[in-house]
């Protein structure tokens, strides 16, 4: 556990420290393009934060070769080096698009040529565990088609989610992290070498985007970009990849007692993961409901609107950085609760608490539809929006003069995502004139 820790620190700080100055290599090429009207931010960004991520990507699996457990990884496993081949191709990819807007169908192109040189280089699904079954064998076709379709769902996930300042990087990092728990215990619990690689993957991600969010948190300074978002995309994805496709379930026989009891066993995890992975559920379902909206209006799946969840987050009132906080709830609720499930799914307590989170989840939905207000002895300690509004003293201009009323004052113009300092934030702004920031 320590070796995986200081990678993902030696990550993180890779990341974190290569991003200031990648910003101002953004700026100087150019790489901040004009405000659209699909846009969030009210200013123009540079881009091209991807590029510090692929270093932090460089520099984990560097460290990781040094250290004495995980160099076992490169030694007994080519699966390492497929991701970096893989992950150069997608930067590459994305870095041209962050500057000169590729077309969408030769990105396409681009991630699917990605996961062939993966799957050239072993980093492919050889069978599939089936509840009632057992292990189905796939043949090389098979298992050439099922990884790259997992590879361009997931990059295209993680893309369309890509809308809001520390969403995506955030997102995937509750990902990672729930992963690296389940990829760990496979490893370290069951002793089974071939989850070591997911493991490493996992760990690598998290500190990818633990580096990069103290840059990209509202208001961001820089943006990931493609480079960055199809990166983490690809990232998750072959570590989905190796331990669903590598990793044996007849090896855990000695643990659930048969191959079928095993398959059911990692069932909360494995079939999820294929869909394509349940701790991605959020961007997942994204990007269906974008894809049957768009195809409903008679647009490309690929043509940029304004209808994510997120927009509609902004749209009934929430702010920028409370949606952001709602998405990471409902995707640490998916993720972890997945992983609950899959280590006790006996456990009634799991599933209970699962469903009470989810209630707690859709309060938080219909939060901007009341107005709080605080009592008066904590009126000082809250923000002026909440305190209560207090009727001004008639104001005497003259003989037969009528007081004005507070009603009647010149309303004050909102301010950065429709806030002001004495008054409530104006839902129009941020639901109307708001769309993806990417």
């Amino acid at each position: 556990m320590r070796e995986y820790l200081l990678t993902l620190c030696i990550t993180a700080a890779v990341t974190y420290l290569l991003t200031g100055p990648v910003r101002k290599f953004a700026i100087v090429a150019g790489a901040m393009p004009e405000i659209r009207a699909r846009d969030v931010h009210r200013e123009p960004t540079p881009r091209l934060g991807g590029i510090a991520m692929f270093f932090g990507l460089c520099a984990g699996l560097l460290a990781a070769d040094h250290l004495t457990n995980l160099n076992e990884v490169f030694t007994k496993s080519n699966e390492p080096r497929a991701l970096l081949s893989g992950a150069a191709l997608i930067w590459l990819i994305g870095v041209l698009d962050d500057k000169f807007e590729i077309d969408a169908l030769i990105k396409l192109g681009g991630q699917m040529i990605a996961a062939g040189v993966m799957v050239m280089q072993g980093l492919t699904i050889l069978w599939l565990p089936i509840p009632g079954v057992g292990n189905v064998a796939l043949t090389p076709w098979q298992g050439t088609l099922l990884t790259v379709a997992l590879v361009v769902i997931t990059i295209n996930a993680v893309n369309f989610v890509d809308g809001l300042d520390g969403l995506a990087s955030g997102m995937v990092c509750i990902a990672a992290a729930a992963f690296f728990l389940y990829a760990y215990r496979i490893w370290y619990s069951y002793g089974i070498e071939a989850a070591a690689p997911a493991t490493l993957f996992a760990a690598i991600l998290m500190g990818m985007c633990l580096g990069f969010l103290p840059h990209n948190m509202h208001p961001a300074r820089i943006f990931m970009g493609d480079s960055g978002s199809m990166l983490i995309g690809l990232v998750l994805a072959a570590g989905a990849i190796s331990i669903t496709g590598q990793v044996d379930p007849d090896a855990l026989n000695l643990y659930a007692g048969s191959e079928k009891a095993a398959v059911h066993q990692t069932v909360p995890v494995y079939i999820p993961l294929l869909l394509p992975l349940t701790i991605i559920a959020v961007p997942a379902a994204d990007l269906v409901l974008a894809i049957v909206r768009r195809t409903w209006r008679g647009q490309s799946p690929f043509a940029a609107d304004r209808g994510h969840l997120h927009h509609r987050l902004l749209e009934i009132g929430h702010s920028h950085s409370r949606a952001v906080l709602i998405m990471y709830f409902w995707s640490a609720l998916i993720a972890f609760g997945a992983l609950a499930y899959s280590v006790n799914s006996a456990s009634m307590w799991i599933v209970l608490g699962v469903v009470f989170l989810s209630a707690i989840g859709l309060v938080l939905l219909l939060l901007p539809r009341f107005t709080p207000r605080a009592p008066r002895w904590a009126e000082h300690f809250v923000p002026p929006r909440y305190r209560r509004r207090r009727v001004p003293a008639p104001v005497a201009t003259g003989p037969g003069t009528a007081p004005v009323e507070d009603e009647q004052r010149a309303p004050v113009t909102a301010g950065v995502n429709g806030a002001s300092a004495i008054g409530p934030r104006s839902r129009l702004l941020d639901g109307r004139n708001a769309g993806t920031s990417r």
